[in-house]
């Protein structure tokens, strides 16, 4: 699949904005904690994406009740579903100026993702959480996601590249009252 980038300009997937605020003092902290430990922009990538994955858990998973969709506040209270969680790598990422994009899949509900741009192109990646029977890895030589599309079953990858949460995802995220909330009113089309 051809990924599309939604916005022409690639500055576009560096910008710090109400959501992605990688300008804020947490997501500054925990970036820097990192790039000590990272030897490039690649070792710095992956470590970001570990972070995220493993050491926030996906609220569902978890039993968290609490519903976050701003990158640091993700980062501190340490929570978040898909999307949030995909805002959290994105900041953390543009905050190293490495370019980021959030990107979607299609299931029963809507899934969110990030893609990372190195070598020239894009490469998804997704920081959900493992869990038995989820095993998403960093990678730019093949893709290994949380989820695979059933395409006879109606579900598909989302080839747009957003260089900001769609509004049907921040809608619902900044709408939920708890995550019980947020799960009855998951998008379930962009």
């Amino acid at each position: 699949m051809e990924l599309i980038q939604n916005t022409p300009d690639l500055s576009a997937y560096l910008v710090a904005d109400e959501v992605i605020d990688h300008e804020h003092p947490t997501v500054r902290e925990v970036a820097a904690r990192l790039a000590r430990e990272a030897e490039d922009s690649y070792a710095y990538a992956r470590l970001a994406f570990e972070f995220v994955r493993d050491a926030i858990p996906h609220s569902q998973d978890s039993g968290d009740l609490r519903v976050t969709w701003r990158a640091s506040d993700v980062l501190e209270q340490r929570t978040g579903i898909c999307y949030a969680k995909a805002h959290a790598l994105a900041a953390l990422l543009r905050a190293e100026d490495i370019p980021t994009a959030l990107c979607y899949q299609q299931f029963d509900v809507v899934h969110g993702l990030i893609a990372v741009r190195f070598n020239g192109a894009w490469h998804r990646q997704d920081p959900r959480g493992n869990k038995p029977g989820v095993n998403a890895q960093f990678s730019l030589d093949g893709e290994q996601l949380a989820f695979v599309p059933d395409i006879e079953a109606g579900e598909r990858d989302c080839p747009e590249l957003y260089a900001e949460p769609h509004p049907a995802v921040l809608g619902v995220l900044k709408a939920a009252v708890d995550r019980p909330h947020l799960w009855e009113t998951l998008p379930r089309t962009l």
